[in-house]
């Protein structure tokens, strides 16, 4: 549903400097939301509909807990962000969800994932479970993010907007350098055709020609060119998650493990439950992860049963 109104919401969301895939989610849940009023002016309509709404969502559309609180969020956004209405007391209560301890995957199992891939698909598996990283976090490196000398990784905008420093196995040295010169000769090539990397905003703007050098190149970059959703420019972004999630899933299946639902993070679970395994201090794994709250990386000692301490790669173990 394009039009002027949900230009200007996208513009609005854009100043704020939102990422695009929030921008995508709460124009999604903005745009069916303004379907469900009958493509009214969110303005014009009382806030009880926001109630109705998001009611509607969880009893015929029987949406999870999550989805319902990301739809609540797109439309506070819309109100009391953009319209500048206070919503107030919806007389709403979402509904809670159960704590549910996450799915984590043995060393040997993530051994046999692993032994199912090669090359960029293993590297991008192995750094999930070797780092800790969200399978975006991974995907948006870039050649400056890797650190090979002190053997660390610089996450960038992760969520909430933070940076922060993790682990870089010594099993992944050597493969990340191979992968980083397959990035430059991508970027090379691209370069010769006037095209080049993906740049944020407003460093594009300060740094006109940053895109030409290898310290900005994706260590996985798209296998095709696009334009850029902020300027419409020519250019290459990084590999896209799905990618990740398709091959994943078939190595699972290939590996034998048919009685864990793999995903993506069930490697970063994996990742923190090894650490916390190994001896690490739960603040330590706190930090890697880039938890806001020592109470959400405790999760993962309900796993376990019980505190270690200690700090190592969990995928330095793996022969």
């Amino acid at each position: 549903m394009a039009s002027p109104f949900l230009d200007s919401v996208r513009a609005d969301m854009r100043l704020r400097g939102f990422s695009i895939k929030t921008e995508k989610s709460y124009l999604f849940w903005i745009t069916s939301y303004i379907r469900f009023i009958n493509k009214r002016h969110p303005g014009e309509v009382a806030t009880s509909e926001v109630s109705r709404f998001l009611t509607w969502l969880a009893v015929s559309r029987r949406v999870s807990v999550n989805t319902q609180k990301i739809a609540l969020n797109a439309l506070a956004f819309l109100y009391q962000k953009f319209l500048r209405i206070n919503l107030g007391d919806l007389g709403f209560k979402l509904a809670t969800k159960q704590r549910q301890l996450p799915t984590v995957l043995s060393p040997d199992e993530v051994k046999l994932i692993l032994n199912n891939l090669a090359d960029r698909n293993r590297l991008i598996i192995a750094l999930l479970y070797g780092s800790g990283l969200r399978v975006n976090e991974c995907l948006r490196l870039r050649v400056q993010d890797i650190d090979l000398d002190r053997k660390c990784l610089v996450i960038r905008n992760g969520k909430g907007n933070k940076d922060r420093q993790t682990l870089l196995s010594l099993n992944l040295i050597e493969p990340l350098k191979r992968q980083i010169e397959i990035a430059l000769t991508v970027q090379a090539k691209d370069n010769e055709r006037g095209v080049g990397c993906a740049m944020p905003p407003a460093l594009g703007r300060k740094f006109p020609n940053a895109w030409r050098t290898p310290a900005w190149a994706f260590v996985f970059p798209s296998s095709g060119l696009c334009n850029n959703p902020y300027d419409g420019t020519l250019c290459r972004y990084h590999l896209h998650d799905t990618v990740v999630r398709k091959f994943l899933s078939t190595a699972a299946i290939k590996a034998g493990i048919v009685n864990k639902r793999v995903k993506c993070h069930t490697l970063r679970h994996s990742f923190a439950t090894a650490m916390l395994a190994s001896g690490a201090d739960i603040r330590t794994v706190q930090e890697l992860l880039g938890h806001n709250d020592v109470s959400t990386t405790q999760i993962y000692t309900h796993v376990l049963g019980q505190h270690y301490a200690g700090s190592q790669s969990p995928l330095d173990r793996i022969s």
